[in-house]
Formats: C-alpha cells, sequence, structure tokens
C-alpha cells in the first residue's frame, strides 16, 4: 500500500512536467522582421527556428531599415526583430515607441563594438592615430582611389545608425573636404576593399563587430583602430559618452582608442502586445543568447560563399546539434512560461 501510495505521489508531481504543452504558439502567426546587414541574418534564423520548434507559424521575414522597423514594431504591423542595437538606435525610435514595444533580454551585452580601421602599413608610414589625420594632403592622396582628392571611407548606406554618426563626424571635425564616405551596399563595398588590400592597396573603412572584416583584415596584424580627434556625441549618443572610449581593444593604435561610438548591446525588440499574449515567446527573447565568436564564425562562413537561404538553415542545424542542451533548455523554459 506503502509503495502504491509513494508512486501515485510521484506520478502526481510529474503531471505539471508532463503537461507542458510541447507546441504553446501553435494557431498564432507571427509577423517578423530583420535588419539589412547581412552580419545579424544569423540570429534571427536561431529566433524563427525556435518559434517554429515553439509552434508558431511565422510569415516571410520582412528586412527593413532600423527607422521603418521601430516605427512598424510600434504599430504592430510587425512582431519582432533581433537586430536592435542600443544605446546606438535609441535616437531611430519614434515617439512613444515605450508605449507600445520594448526590449527583451539582451544576447549581445556589450557586443556592439564600433569604429574606423586604416591598414596597418598606412598607419606606420603616415604615423596616422585619428581621423584628423586624413586632413593632411599626403594621407588624403593615399586613400583616394577615385581621383576626387578626398581619402575614400567605406562607410554605412542610408538608413543605418552609423550612417547618421559618420555623417556627424564628417560635420563637428571638419572632415568634409577631405573624407569621401562610400555609402554604397556595406557587403560590396568592403568586398572590393578586401580585394584592394590583397593587392597591396590601402584600407580605410568603418566596421562593428560581431562581423566577418575583422576575421579577414585582422585588427592589430592587417589593420589599426584609430581615434577620432576627441568625443563629440551625437544628442543620441551623449547619455552614453562614457562608453564611446574603450580600453583593451585588440589592435587599436591607442589604449584606450576613442573610437566615437557607443559600445552596443545587442537585443531583440518586440510588440508589447504580442509579447504580453505570447509567454513562450517572451521566455525564449529573454533566455536567447548567442557568443560573439560563434557569430563571427557564421559570418565568415557567409562571406565566403555560404549565404543562401539553403546555408543559413544549414548554419542553425548545426549550431543546434552543438548546443543541444542549451537549445532544449532555453525551449523547455519557454514551454514551461506558457502554462
Amino acid at each position: 500500500m506503502k509503495r502504491l501510495f509513494f508512486i501515485l505521489l510521484v506520478l502526481a508531481l510529474a503531471a505539471p512536467a508532463l503537461a507542458a504543452d510541447p507546441t504553446p504558439g501553435k494557431g498564432v502567426t507571427v509577423k517578423p522582421a530583420r535588419a539589412t546587414w547581412n552580419t545579424g541574418y544569423f540570429q534571427e534564423a536561431l529566433a524563427r527556428r525556435a518559434l517554429e520548434e515553439l509552434g508558431y507559424k511565422l510569415k516571410k521575414t520582412k528586412e527593413l531599415a532600423n527607422p521603418i522597423f521601430y516605427q512598424s514594431v510600434k504599430l504592430g504591423d510587425l512582431d519582432y526583430w533581433t537586430n536592435g542595437w542600443f544605446p546606438m538606435h535609441d535616437g531611430q525610435l519614434p515617439k512613444g515607441f515605450y508605449d507600445k514595444a520594448e526590449k527583451v533580454g539582451s544576447f549581445g551585452k556589450a557586443s556592439g563594438l564600433m569604429g574606423y580601421l586604416v591598414s596597418k602599413k598606412e598607419v606606420e608610414k603616415y604615423g596616422i592615430e585619428s581621423l584628423a589625420d586624413f586632413k593632411r594632403p599626403e594621407v588624403q592622396k593615399a586613400f583616394d582611389n577615385n581621383g576626387d582628392g578626398k581619402a575614400d571611407l567605406v562607410a554605412c548606406p542610408p538608413g543605418w545608425g552609423c550612417e547618421q554618426v559618420i555623417s556627424h563626424h564628417m560635420d563637428v571635425y571638419g572632415l568634409g573636404d577631405h573624407i569621401e564616405p562610400i555609402k554604397a551596399a556595406y557587403a560590396a563595398s568592403m568586398a572590393e576593399a578586401l580585394a584592394n588590400y590583397k593587392t597591396g592597396k590601402p584600407v580605410f573603412f568603418y566596421t562593428w563587430a560581431p562581423n566577418w572584416t575583422i576575421f579577414k583584415m585582422k585588427p592589430g596584424e592587417d589593420v589599426m583602430w584609430i581615434n577620432v580627434p576627441e568625443i563629440k556625441p551625437t544628442e543620441a549618443q551623449e547619455p552614453a559618452r562614457d562608453r564611446m572610449t574603450v580600453s583593451g581593444v585588440e589592435g587599436a593604435v591607442s589604449d584606450p582608442v576613442k573610437l566615437g561610438f557607443v559600445v552596443s548591446d545587442i537585443q531583440v525588440v518586440a510588440n508589447k502586445k504580442f509579447l504580453d499574449k505570447n509567454p513562450a515567446a517572451r521566455r525564449f527573447f529573454e533566455l536567447f543568447t548567442l557568443p560573439l565568436a560563434d557569430i563571427n564564425e557564421q559570418n565568415t562562413r557567409m562571406h565566403e560563399g555560404e549565404d543562401s537561404k539553403k546555408d543559413l538553415e544549414r548554419h542553425v542545424d548545426e549550431w543546434i546539434a552543438r548546443n543541444p542542451q542549451k537549445w532544449n533548455g532555453w525551449l523547455e523554459e519557454a514551454r514551461k512560461a506558457a502554462e
């Protein structure tokens, strides 16, 4: 009798766990988005896969410029993306944003490193330490690829947060007559810069981490992070002024180095109504983390030609296969949150 009672007690205690719905999102259609830079595709694909495993039906992912996404998620036209960079994107948020949307978790804490890099050979040859050195005629000439008399800088396309900051730098440091920011498609511009570097030509570019660029042209070996002349933040950057000068950056011309960009946290951004109605999705977003090394590895593979949708899905499969305990743990916690 005692044995029977013990068995019944064990079964009763186990019942809640056994009752957890494996697909709490069944019947819910989700409207996801992703940013226009392909170095953020991997985390979006992982999040999408997780929601699918939780039973959600996802519409085709929309690829949008930052301000358009933030307006759309506020209005409820879209449900989430994994490409929020904060505080860098704070200045792009529409009025009343936090009444309708929110940041969830932080799968890339302090992982958004941004700044300007210059080929190491030219740093040493011309004694380049900051953007101010590009006012010198000999430096401008060395980096002038199209003969317009200005140094060519691989910059950011319109609509990206970095494009606004780079334009600000050109103004506040008086560089408009000395540097020409290239605002074409970033991946194509960087591919051209890498090809030039391989033939011995100078390179001058903006980049961020995670990114394949600093794996193909390694700071300290091939290129160097340089300073801005002094810290002059935009209005949006001002609250995070102390995060614009960074110590311990490998391959920088100085320590600390004045990057001129805020070191950002990469976060999921989602519509509040969607999160409130879908606790499983919220819990996954809260738990989701992705090491920078893993993103950089995938970004490099993508740059080397594994850039199709099929390739991206295979990268997701392989990451999950390497991290089954972590992945299954996130999903189980998400299912419990929906009970």
